[in-house]
């Protein structure tokens, strides 16, 4: 079973060793049961978790050929003119096309930068709250373009796979924390999840980059788990810990990067970490290069009650807060304009 914390892996640019250590988790043990092997598998994930706040995860069974799908059925929506795509426009945390300018996210930590370098089409939950007050402010029905027939499918396709790995994955952190599996879980029948899928063009798109510009400013995630699928690149993504500040994150094609959020480490007590990262700006010696991520952003039930599970678990204790007024607070936190 692979669950050793990985080598590190070679600087895009220099080829030199770098990155943060973070392990490659094989999930194919972990879901045949045996409880040696999930045992091991849950202490490797705490020990990733109270460091850097990121996860390589394999053996999750998503087919990589509907990840490609959805690349090409975006890459061709997102190659359009911008009066085409206007019409999709959408406001941070809705449904639709976030065009260049429209978020900052190094505001959400307090990091004056310049908007980020990218653009997204963002979906969500097809199903609508028995509350009107939730309807109105968390569903909204996804709006598919015309102009990418294809894209519905797969996306709908993916965000199931994206639930059920989910499910898994929180179920891993329960027990990781020593906790009951559904400690988690129980509070995610009927998340508001969100699906960006981000284009960070080259500069023959979005121009020079300013001083401080990113594809995506430095943050952390707001939410509970984030399960991204990117591509390699010089200006790709960037873990941020103590021990070695900015360093590029460790790659592989097999697997899902995983990442805990602020409500998260808020619900452990900061026994583990809301993973800090950065996407780099196009870089000067591949100026053309372009990266799609898929990005599924997993969170609860609205009106969840997220408190800090106490000491020995936790290390602090936070005050109770409302899953979804957080969300809002730092969705509204990262909004250009």
């Amino acid at each position: 079973m692979r669950t050793s914390v990985s080598d590190p892996q070679p600087d895009a640019r220099t080829g030199a060793p770098t990155g943060p250590r973070i392990p490659t988790i094989d999930l194919r043990p972990w879901l045949a049961g045996d409880p040696g092997a999930r045992a091991r598998t849950a202490r490797t994930v705490d020990d990733a978790l109270r460091t850097a706040g990121f996860l390589l995860v394999t053996g999750h069974g998503v087919d990589p050929a509907l990840r490609t799908g959805i690349r090409a059925a975006a890459r061709a929506f997102f190659a359009l003119p911008a009066a085409a795509k206007q019409p999709y426009t959408a406001k941070v945390g809705g449904r639709g096309w976030l065009g260049p300018g429209a978020e900052a996210n190094g505001y959400s930590e307090g990091t004056e930068t310049p908007p980020d370098l990218k653009e997204s089409l963002t979906f969500a939950t097809h199903e609508p709250f028995e509350d009107p007050e939730v309807n109105a402010e968390w569903y909204a029905p996804n709006i598919w373009p015309a102009e990418a027939p294809g894209l519905r499918a797969l996306c709908e396709e993916y965000l199931a796979r994206m639930a059920e790995l989910e499910n898994h994955l929180l179920a891993l952190l329960g027990e990781a924390l020593g906790l009951a599996p559904d400690f988690f879980t129980r509070h995610m029948d009927h998340p508001t999840y969100g699906f960006n899928i981000n284009w960070y063009p080259g500069t023959e798109v979005v121009g020079e980059p300013e001083p401080g510009q990113f594809r995506i400013g430095p943050h952390t995630d707001f939410g509970t788990v984030t399960i991204l699928d990117r591509q390699a690149g010089k200006g790709g993504l960037q873990v941020y810990t103590d021990d070695d500040g900015w360093q590029d994150a460790p790659f592989d094609p097999a697997a899902f990067t995983i990442n805990i959020g602020d409500l998260m480490a808020r619900w452990t007590g900061d026994r583990w970490r809301s993973g800090r990262h950065r996407v780099l700006p196009p870089p000067a010696d591949a100026p053309a290069e372009e990266l799609i991520s898929l990005v599924y952003f997993g969170e609860c039930t609205p009106g969840t009650l997220v408190e800090s599970v106490p000491a020995p678990v936790g290390r602090v204790a936070y005050a109770p807060v409302d899953s979804h007024v957080y969300l809002r607070e730092k969705l509204d936190s990262i909004t250009v304009g």
